[in-house]
């Protein structure tokens, strides 16, 4: 419900700032151009997706364990195929998924590979195939096309209050002050919706991920690690835990790895007392 209220106040941010400046026209292709264009998102093939991202196809007989981990998942979230995995040559421990219905991927670089135990493995490829089953890459992808929609309608405004600039000096604004409140406000407030929109389905995804495997400690445990060795070795000498420069949360595309840890520790504690 989230996802959809925050879409919803995208579009509507969207909508008023077509209409404040170019009137019911604007509004009409402001949502026309949504429309249009949202079919056409995320028709990429996910090879040239893996390409641009420099991964190839990961073989059977480099990680057995990790294929028949995706097909049990994929069977258990009830995917109509088993997403194709790819092997992306960076150190760092990451995953991603990319794809549309009927070509998905999920690309694990060599260092998750390398770092990971089984447990970790399969809670983090149950968190993408997640993404996967709850159309998150459709989402994300809309977000993200009324978010660029919204910094184009503001440009087209600023050029017309340019050049309407005498006339505002004049005293004759042809252009009323929320419609100028609107400007200002309006590209600020579509990314930090965006932003939410990724917050919100990270923490269902990892929610879908735990209720799959049924093991919230095995995503816990993978992100801690992931945590551990994405973070510098002198920061964790020299630098106590919880200091330093902090990003706000309305600016992460991702909640906080402690504010996931805590949520699925505490899944793990009720699914024992339960």
């Amino acid at each position: 419900m989230k996802t959809i209220f925050y879409l919803a106040i995208m579009l509507l941010v969207m909508g008023a700032l077509g209409y404040a400046f170019l009137g019911w026209e604007g509004l009409i292709w402001g949502l026309g151009f949504t429309l249009v264009l949202a079919g056409f998102s995320g028709r990429f093939p996910t090879e040239m997706i893996m390409r641009f991202y420099r991964g190839r196809p990961l073989q059977y007989y480099e990680a057995p364990e990790l294929f028949a981990q995706v097909k049990e998942l994929s069977y258990k979230a009830g995917l109509d195929e088993i997403p194709k995995l790819y092997l992306l040559q960076q150190r760092g421990i990451n995953a991603f998924a990319t794809g549309h219905a009927g070509d998905t991927a999920i690309g694990v670089t060599a260092g998750l590979l390398r770092a990971l135990n089984a447990r970790e493995s399969y809670g983090v490829l149950a968190h993408e195939i997640s993404h996967i089953k709850n159309k998150d890459l459709k989402v994300s992808q809309l977000a993200m096309l009324i978010n660029r929609l919204t910094r184009m309608f503001a440009f087209v405004a600023q050029v017309l209050l340019f050049i309407n600039l005498p006339f505002l000096l004049m005293g004759e604004a042809p252009f009323s002050f929320v419609a100028i409140l609107l400007l200002i406000i309006a590209p600020s407030l579509s990314i930090y919706l965006q932003l939410a929109i990724s917050r919100t389905r990270e923490l269902d995804a990892d929610l879908e991920a735990a209720k799959l495997t049924g093991d919230p400690n095995g995503l816990a445990n993978a992100l801690e690690r992931i945590e551990w060795f994405s973070t510098n070795g002198w920061d964790r000498l020299f630098r106590p835990e919880g200091q330093g420069m902090k990003i706000p949360a309305w600016l992460r595309s991702h909640p906080t790895t402690r504010e996931r840890i805590r949520r699925l520790r505490g899944m793990d504690f009720l699914q024992r007392r339960a």
